[in-house]
């Protein structure tokens, strides 16, 4: 039998080292703690409250963070529940009385379909936070108050951007 010439016993040395480099996974092991390390840094524990970009929020110098809650956005045009828009201002400003329906259907759907993490007693109101725009007449945050104050939403909190403390 005749013998492998010199270029194929050349590719077979060749092919017997080159197998490939194995996969570093020191590399990916550091990829993977930096990224860890990063989402842990950049998540927080105090909640965001959505941003609406026609929204100007009063500037307020209170320091307690406030806490997850059903958030009733009033901007200029619209009167929106959890992002869901329940009337225009104009709707609710030309309304008869001082409770407005829809709005007050719409808390009431909300806290039936809500699962509550404690047991509250039925004298206990129910919590939400307005954000409304700095502009908004009193005769409409009356109206928004007077109706979530029907749906037994009593623990009322207003979001406004803080102020730093001025130093000295």
């Amino acid at each position: 039998m005749k013998s492998p010439s010199r270029r194929a016993r050349r590719m077979a040395r060749h092919h017997r080292f080159a197998k490939g480099a194995p996969l570093n996974l020191v590399s990916l092991m550091d990829i993977f703690t930096i990224l860890v390390f990063f989402l842990l840094v950049n998540s927080s524990s105090a909640p965001q409250l959505p941003s609406q970009k026609d929204l100007a929020l009063p500037r307020s110098t209170a320091t307690k963070v406030p806490r997850e809650t059903l958030v009733l956005s009033i901007t200029p045009n619209s009167v929106l529940l959890q992002g869901r828009e329940i009337a225009k201002v104009q709707d609710l400003l030309v309304a008869e009385g001082e409770v407005f329906e829809p709005l007050k259907q719409a808390l009431e759907q909300q806290k039936s379909n809500r699962q509550l993490q404690k047991i509250s007693d039925a004298s206990e109101g129910e919590a939400i936070t307005i954000m409304g725009d700095e502009n908004i007449s009193y005769a409409l945050l009356h109206k928004i108050l007077a109706t979530c104050q029907q749906a037994n939403y009593t623990e009322i909190a207003f979001a406004a951007h803080q102020l730093a403390k001025p130093k000295g």
